[in-house]
């Protein structure tokens, strides 16, 4: 794992950078959960040999920092990452983001429109009002989801099954999900789906076969973005079908 000095911030941002040929692909995950976890057994997938991965845990997720200064919303996240690539001196990249991270990637995009080169989305949030998850966490004050409300959600999560997600976020900075959820409920200005159709680059989003019918696999299509499909999965594609995702990365990418 390598680390990034965020100056700003005198906050370290960490990630796994694996060497391979041409235009990098950053891997962006979602709410409560880290890079680091969820994306090693897709990169390492047959479908996706011999290409640059660059897995990043967001600032208050895995293993990178959890400074109290930021405020955790889509758009200095993204900051954060144009940062990142900078100090990696990359010319270019692709970014791939799940759910959060893919409303992260259309913001690095859309700050970054020469630089980014291909965006692949999986179940990204594009309005504002968020999801079920982040709503539930938004709806409670700071200090509430602090002092028990994160605590909750993890035993939730556990009850349910959902050991992976209950493991990343019983490591997040619970201040870190208040503040990403709330900046999801309030929406970006103009507006994430807005952003993401108005770039000239190519856009694919992905579905897990269990979440649709979504208006959005054919209203998206209309404007010129890929839509495709992994079986087997629902929103959680990467743990549910990691072979799956990263033949659907790829396809995106070729």
């Amino acid at each position: 794992m390598k680390s990034h000095t965020l100056t700003d911030l005198d906050a370290q941002l960490r990630f796994h950078d694996f060497p391979g040929l041409g235009i990098p692909l950053v891997f962006v995950h979602g709410l409560g959960c880290s890079s680091s976890c969820d994306y090693p057994r897709v990169v390492s997938d047959p479908a996706l040999a011999r290409r640059r991965f660059i897995l990043v845990d967001l600032l208050g997720s895995g293993f990178s920092d959890r400074p109290d200064s930021f405020l955790y919303s889509m758009e200095d996240h993204a900051r954060s990452l144009v940062d990142l690539l900078n100090a990696l001196d990359a010319p270019e990249a692709h970014f791939f983001g799940h759910s959060m991270g893919g409303t992260i990637a259309i913001v690095v995009a859309s700050l970054q429109p020469d630089r980014i080169r291909r965006l692949v989305l999986a179940e990204p949030n594009l309005d504002a009002g968020g999801g079920v998850f982040s709503r539930a966490i938004a709806a409670q004050s700071e200090s509430d989801y602090i002092t028990h409300g994160h605590a909750e959600t993890i035993r939730s999560a556990t009850a349910n099954g959902n050991h992976i997600w209950a493991g990343s976020m019983a490591v997040s900075s619970p201040a870190a999900i208040h503040r990403e959820a709330t900046s999801l409920v309030r929406g970006g200005a103009p507006s994430w789906r807005d952003q993401l159709s108005s770039l000239r680059i190519p856009r694919t989003i992905i579905f897990g076969e269990r979440s649709l019918p979504n208006p959005d696999a054919t209203g998206l299509a209309k404007v010129g973005i890929s839509i495709i499909s992994v079986p087997n999965a629902g929103h959680s594609l990467m743990w549910e079908n990691p072979s799956g995702l990263a033949s659907a990365i790829d396809a995106a990418l070729t």
